[in-house]
């Protein structure tokens, strides 16, 4: 159940919008369901409408006059409520509803209980699924109600009512939201033809440029160059900059001008300081020669992305909430880099994880730059050749992704879960088609059927719970292509595939063979350990075998000292 509450001056002209038709006609008997004192006029059981109508407008308008005269009402006297049940609820009967419509306004202050200067209030029925609350705000003593805050308390008792009457329980936000586009930007976006509204478009855009953009400057010189975009930058007396403002061609209001929006109100971390915040100090890419030996931009990003799951894991709250904001700017990123074939569900990846980069935790923002440098990197290196840099780098995302619905949940940020959840759906479908290509080619330079056989025998010895299900996987040619390609660039092949498995559980992986297939090839371009490395590796797996003296210390208990027999002869030493 959900709440939305306004202010106005005008209570006949409300109480004339709920008695009415409606803007569609879609009001079917409207009737009270409660009132201030259970005896208030209801039109809507009158046998003479307007008289009654009027009649209870006065009734609610008498202290607001009264006050009047005293120069005490305030210029807002009109509180609206309109509360609203999910499309799952069951139907509501007036009783209940009457019930609900008290505990609100007892809650809000608007009408605390036991009061008897509580304010005037009526609560009407004009559909099977909402009720109106209409009241003045002036109480019994003339005094203005005190409802501060009233959409936190009224959505925090409507959390009680959905329990209390087993209701379908809403997911609730923490006020970091992005203002949603009002009713009549709604409607003016579908006559023109577009899905989604001015506000929402130009904050994609707006996002979209700053995950590109290497300094505040730059971000607002790529702006000024986006098509259909006007940019309107507000300055200090002493010339810094102070803010902007941006507008979508077209989009004016009635006397023709510009619709503006500032970047605070598109959303709570596109304000100009914010942005400055995270652009400044940036490590930026530069145009030196290319380093054959240094990773490609892309390898450079997924290896920035994959550090992010153990980050979330590990590091305080600040510091994981500036590296989710990092990776939603990747995902901004994406659209403008990847195939067109892909762009729509990177698009709506990007859009839905809009909502999970933000919380009430404040993002210390320099301790993700280098992945924001690694993405600003992609600037110059779109997806090229069989685009396995891209599936790579999805295939990361996918882990990013999961390990956020975590992190949120364990916060209780229930509409950033939900987001990530819905974001997850977007990046699976936009990775199989990203991935397939580059899957293909891979799997057409099967090894040798001997080599295949004996790379499915060490995976036995190294993943044996995950061994038939990979080897029944159609990527498993694939995945034998890039371990011989590993073992060429000298690699052991069981060693590789021993890490790939242990940086990621497989156990709730869709395909752990493809997960092995991305992991081996990152791997894989790192040098490959010398002899001397490797030595020493195997010199360190080897478990020391302890002292005498150790092992009587550990007692019985140790796993040294399991044979009674051997436990005599370690005394008798």
């Amino acid at each position: 159940m959900i709440a939305k509450i306004s202010s106005g001056k005008d209570t006949a002209g409300l109480i004339r919008y709920l008695y009415g038709p409606g803007r569609a006609n879609e009001h079917t008997d409207p009737h009270l369901v409660a009132s201030w004192d259970g005896f208030a006029p209801d039109p809507g059981r009158s046998n003479d409408f307007n008289a009654t109508r009027k009649l209870l407008v006065q009734d609610l308008d008498l202290r607001v006059h009264q006050a009047g005269r005293l120069g005490r009402a305030p210029k807002q006297h009109v509180w609206h409520c309109s509360l609203r049940a999910s499309p799952e609820d069951r139907l509501l009967s007036d009783d209940e509803w009457a019930t609900i419509a008290r505990r609100i306004v007892a809650a809000t202050g608007i009408a605390p209980e036991g009061d008897p200067d509580g304010c005037r209030w009526v609560a009407v029925r004009h559909a099977e699924d909402h009720i109106h609350i209409a009241a003045t705000k002036v109480r019994g003593d003339l005094r203005t109600a005190r409802h501060w805050n009233d959409y936190l308390t009224a959505d925090k008792e409507l959390a009680a009512v959905e329990k209390d009457y087993g209701l379908q329980q809403v997911i609730r936000g923490d006020r970091t939201a992005a203002k949603r586009p009002t009713r009549a930007e709604r409607e003016k976006a579908l006559r023109t033809g577009h899905p989604r509204a001015a506000r929402e478009r130009l904050r994609s855009t707006v996002r979209t440029a700053v995950s590109v953009a290497t300094s505040p400057e730059e971000f607002l010189d790529i702006l000024a160059r986006t098509d259909n975009v006007h940019v309107d930058i507000q300055y200090f007396p002493s010339g810094d900059i102070r803010g902007y403002k941006v507008a979508l061609a077209g989009d004016t209001n009635a006397a023709g001008d510009p619709i503006w929006h500032s970047g605070s109100k598109l959303a709570p971390d596109l304000s100009f300081p914010k942005i400055r915040e995270r652009l400044t100090d940036l490590d930026t890419p530069t145009m030196a020669p290319v380093d054959r030996h240094r990773p490609s931009p892309w390898r450079q990003a997924t290896a920035a992305a994959e550090r992010i799951p153990t980050r979330l894991a590990r590091s305080d709250d600040a510091t994981a909430q500036a590296n989710i904001a990092a990776f939603g700017e990747a995902l901004d990123a994406l659209p403008l880099l990847a195939p067109k074939d892909l762009r729509p569900q990177l698009q709506q990846a990007a859009i839905v994880f809009e909502r999970a980069t933000r919380s009430r935790i404040r993002a210390h923002q320099d301790q993700a730059r280098a992945l924001r440098s690694a993405i600003r990197s992609l600037r110059t290196a779109p997806v090229t050749g069989d685009g396995s840099g891209l599936a790579m780098f999805l295939d990361v995302a996918l882990l990013v992704v999961t390990a956020t619905v975590r992190w949120h949940r364990l916060r209780q940020h229930d509409q950033q879960v939900a987001a990530a959840h819905q974001t997850l759906l977007h990046l699976r479908t936009a990775y199989e088609e990203a991935a397939a290509a580059p899957l293909a080619a891979l799997a057409q330079r099967k090894p040798p059927q001997r080599v295949v056989d004996r790379l499915a025998h060490q995976l036995h010895q190294v993943v044996p719970a995950h061994a038939e299900q990979v080897l029944s996987d159609p990527a498993w040619d694939a995945l034998a292509t890039v371990l011989t390609d590993a073992e060429h660039s000298g690699h052991v092949p069981e060693r590789i595939l021993q890490q790939a498995a242990n940086e990621r559980a497989l156990d709730d992986a869709r395909s752990p063979a493809q997960v092995l297939v991305w992991r081996v090839h990152r791997l894989a371009e790192r040098p490959a350990p010398s002899a001397r490395a490797l030595a020493a590796q195997a010199r360190s797996s080897v478990q020391q075998v302890p002292s005498g003296q150790q092992l009587l210390n550990q007692g019985s208990a140790s796993p040294h000292l399991r044979d009674p027999a051997e436990r005599t002869r370690v005394h008798r030493r």
